[in-house]
């Protein structure tokens, strides 16, 4: 997952990297699987000053690859701070 976000940081998109459909364009989602787990990464990359990881969590659910709705909500809490954050750093 470093080496996929390193390829963000420079503008680039690495091969385990997708669209995130949860907030829109401009948000990117990792997928590893390690040991029979899986491990997901959301990300921005919209922002200019900075590429933030707003969360990092193992999969847990084996009924299916959508994203629960308690890992969604903290997913956009930490947009709306990063969004603060971006918007400061502009001033």
């Amino acid at each position: 997952m470093g080496y996929a976000l390193r390829y963000a940081q420079c503008g680039e998109m690495h091969v385990h990297a997708k669209p995130f459909k949860g907030l829109g364009p401009g948000n990117f989602e990792i997928v590893e699987d390690f040991s029979g787990d899986t491990y997901r990464a959301i990300y921005i990359v919209k922002f200019e000053s900075a590429v933030y990881v707003l969360h990092a969590f193992q999969k847990k659910s084996k009924k299916g690859i959508k994203t629960p709705q308690k890992e969604i909500a903290l997913i956009k809490e930490r947009y709306k701070i990063a969004k603060e954050l971006n918007d400061e750093t502009k001033k």
